[in-house]
C-alpha cells in the first residue's frame, strides 16, 4: 500500500498541461502561470498547487503576487 508521501510526492512532481508563460520564484515560493486550452486560458500555480484560472496573465500575476504577500 502507498502512503500519503508517496501520493503526494507523485502528484507534485507532475507537470500542468499547456504552454508555460511564467516560472518564478516570488519571495522563495515557485509561481508558475500555464495558457491553457478553454474559457479561461491562464491558470496560476503556486508551490504547485492549482490557485485558479483568469482571462490575462496581468489578472494571474496580481493574483499571484497578492496571495503570496497574504501567505507571508
Amino acid at each position: 500500500m502507498k502512503s500519503f508521501k508517496d501520493i503526494m510526492v507523485e502528484v507534485k512532481g507532475k507537470k500542468p498541461k499547456g504552454e508555460v508563460v511564467f516560472d518564478k520564484k516570488i519571495k522563495r515560493i515557485p509561481v508558475l502561470i500555464v495558457k491553457d486550452k478553454g474559457t479561461l486560458p491562464f491558470v496560476v500555480y503556486i508551490d504547485g498547487d492549482k490557485l485558479d484560472a483568469f482571462k490575462t496573465q496581468k489578472d494571474a500575476e496580481k493574483s499571484a503576487m497578492k496571495v503570496i504577500q497574504e501567505l507571508t
